[in-house]
Formats: C-alpha cells, sequence, structure tokens
C-alpha cells in the first residue's frame, strides 16, 4: 500500500494532531519519505471534504474550510440530541476512571470508542488534554460543565463513586489477555455521525 494512503488512514483513525517523527517510526520509513507521502496526500485531497492540517512538525485531517459551516450546522443539531446507550457508557468511564486514555476505553468496553469520544467532546462534556505521564499522548476526562450539569462539585461526589472505581479496576486486573476493540454498534444517531467524519476511502484499523 502506498505510504499516503497510510499516512491518511492512521490520520483518521487517530483524529488528532500527529509528529511526523512519529509517523516515520511508525512505517519505519525517514521524514524525508514522510514528507513525500504527506504532499502526495495533500494533492490526492484536493476539491475533497477532508483536508490536511499542517502546523510545525504536526498534521492532521480535518474537515476542509469550505464546509465549516455545513459543520456547524450539524454541531448545533448534535449538541441538542439526547445521549445514546454507547455515549452514556462512555462517559460513566471517563466520569469514575478519567483522566484515562482512549485506549483503555476501548478496552474495558470492547470496542473502538474514537466516534463516542469525537461526540462527547463536541457536546463540551468531555476534554481531551496532554497525558501528564507521557506527553506524546492524551487523556479523556470530565469537563467543568459536565459536574455542573450533574450538580457535584468534584468527581468524588459522584453516587458510589469508590465502589464503582473499584469494579472497573477489578475488571481490568481480571482481564488482563489483550483483545482487539470490535467494531462499534451505534445507535442512528451515532451511526449518522460516523459517516459524516469517514472519508471516501476508509481503510481505517480499529486497534492502537
Amino acid at each position: 500500500m502506498d505510504l499516503d494512503k497510510k499516512i491518511e488512514a492512521i490520520l483518521f483513525w487517530k483524529g488528532e494532531p500527529m509528529k511526523l517523527k512519529k509517523l516515520a517510526d511508525m512505517f519505519s520509513v525517514s521524514l524525508e519519505d514522510i514528507q513525500f507521502g504527506i504532499n502526495t496526500l495533500k494533492e490526492s485531497l484536493q476539491n475533497r471534504g477532508v483536508a490536511l492540517i499542517e502546523k510545525e512538525d504536526e498534521v492532521m485531517l480535518a474537515t476542509a474550510p469550505e464546509f465549516s459551516s455545513i459543520i456547524e450546522e450539524l454541531t448545533k443539531e448534535e449538541l441538542s440530541k439526547d445521549l445514546g446507550k454507547a455515549s452514556l457508557e462512555t462517559l460513566s468511564i471517563v466520569l469514575y476512571q478519567g483522566p484515562i486514555k482512549r485506549s483503555e476505553i476501548d478496552y474495558i468496553r470492547g470496542v473502538n470508542s474514537q466516534f463516542i469520544l469525537r461526540s462527547l467532546l463536541v457536546r463540551g462534556l468531555i476534554e481531551k488534554i496532554t497525558d501528564p505521564k507521557d506527553a506524546r499522548t492524551f487523556v479523556y476526562k470530565p469537563s467543568f460543565e459536565l459536574l455542573a450539569h450533574l450538580g457535584v462539585k468534584n468527581i468524588e461526589e459522584l453516587p458510589e463513586y469508590e465502589a464503582v472505581r473499584k469494579d472497573i479496576e477489578s475488571f481490568k486486573m481480571t482481564n488482563m489477555e489483550p483483545e482487539i476493540p470490535k467494531e462499534e454498534e451505534l445507535s442512528k444517531e451515532e451511526e449518522d455521525e460516523e459517516m459524516m467524519n469517514r472519508p471516501d476511502d476508509d481503510t481505517t484499523p480499529i486497534h492502537e
């Protein structure tokens, strides 16, 4: 498979900026090869709904600027919807386990949580911050808006906070055998969101 297609798949899967060196290490190629692949990808994405954004030594995929008004309308619609089962499940994990990596959320749920997390971020219910233990990765935590909506002053005030945390930790300890998260079973609304964010040639892998 061509390097530009591999880069496109990884950037879409991550849904966040990636350093060029990280991509080079991932594919065991030089920075020059990665830059060539990126330039090729930029050309192939011309006149498409997805664009390649570059900033210093990082790149990411984003919606093409000319479609910003459409995305704004969809965002407003998304914010007005009720949370589905998958969203509530993911939100609960972030509440009781955050700050937590996406890979850990995927492991606990047994499915890829990328689109659910993106929806929760858009709603302002969770935040994505740099992992204090590893600046190369991100973790998710509840937002102040969510705590205010729940009527709690801090996380420890959540119902049965310690008991739920212990249950989740126990699950993680007794299920140490790693497995590839399966595809998410989304609600109709969540499926619509996934389709709006999926490029034409979807080769997205489902595990980190």
